[in-house]
């Protein structure tokens, strides 16, 4: 099975349908029917921290959406673990120069372990670590 990547501007566009990239993000989705969307737990944890601020109905929805993730046969949500935090940390420090978050570097470190190329999100900085960007 094909494996695409899947980061927090992919699931928060999927989630709300006034973000400025959720028909990109839907038809993404479509489009990769068949495939396996490989995200991490600090990804889920930056969409629930994104609709945080939203009021309890955002809350309460975008967690609904997160469990559903959990259980989607076509979802592999990768474990937070205190070796994959540390290695994330360890590229985090050794990109002194470019602005990635640590959750961005956790799931670099993520899609090169699994051999994953392509990421679903239009944030540059997995083009700078040689990843493709499919938003």
């Amino acid at each position: 099975m094909i494996s695409v990547f899947a980061d927090t501007l992919f699931w928060v566009a999927v989630i709300n349908p006034l973000d400025q990239w959720h028909e990109r993000a839907v038809g993404a989705e479509r489009r990769l029917q068949g495939w396996r969307f490989v995200t991490t737990e600090p990804v889920l944890l930056e969409v629930l921290n994104y609709f945080s601020g939203y009021g309890p109905e955002s809350r309460e929805y975008s967690v609904r959406i997160v469990y559903l993730l959990l259980e989607r046969a076509d979802v592999l949500t990768l474990e937070q673990t205190h070796d994959t935090f540390i290695e994330g940390m360890a590229l985090f420090r050794n990109r002194p120069d470019k602005g990635y978050s640590l959750t961005d570097c956790i799931s670099m470190n993520a899609m090169r372990s699994l051999g994953v190329t392509e990421v679903l999100t239009h944030d540059r900085h997995f083009t700078q670590e040689g990843f493709s960007i499919l938003l």
